[in-house]
């Protein structure tokens, strides 16, 4: 579990916005959890905890939730990259037999890793709606 420890910002509904330190390893995050700034980042997190504006709470996002993100910004599109060169090189080819078959292959490959990028993002902003994939507010810190 990756824990955060941060100041309410705002209330909506049953989720808080919280406003956390920014961290070196933000730089590079394209998981979609939260908003960066310059000195600071935004979790938009499920209230657990009840926390009101203005209180410090620990924010929790689970570990299969982060490596869930990760795969499917990371790993899905570099698969389908590989998969679309294969398909390309070596079943399109024989298609089109006048078309040298490593311009299909760098055709079909970056096709396939558009594609994985557009289904990614639908996918993200379906799975952004539930709670289990949320950060959540733990608990209030001091009081």
């Amino acid at each position: 579990m990756t824990e955060e420890i941060g100041v309410v910002n705002s209330i909506h509904g049953a989720y808080a916005v919280v406003k956390v330190p920014r961290k070196s390893s933000c730089d590079g995050c394209t998981l979609g959890t939260c908003k960066p700034d310059d000195q600071s980042m935004e979790i938009e997190a499920f209230n657990q905890a009840g926390a009101q504006v203005g209180q410090k709470v620990k924010v929790v996002i689970s570990s299969f939730t982060y490596m869930k993100g990760s795969m499917l910004i990371y790993g899905f599109p570099a698969a389908a990259l590989v998969f679309g060169a294969v398909l390309g090189k070596e079943v399109f080819s024989r298609f089109f037999p006048a078309t040298d078959s490593d311009v299909l292959s760098a055709v079909f490959g970056f096709s396939a890793l558009v594609i994985s990028f557009v289904m990614a993002r639908i996918w993200l902003s379906r799975s952004s709606r539930k709670v289990e994939s949320k950060p959540v507010i733990q608990d209030i810190v001091g009081s």
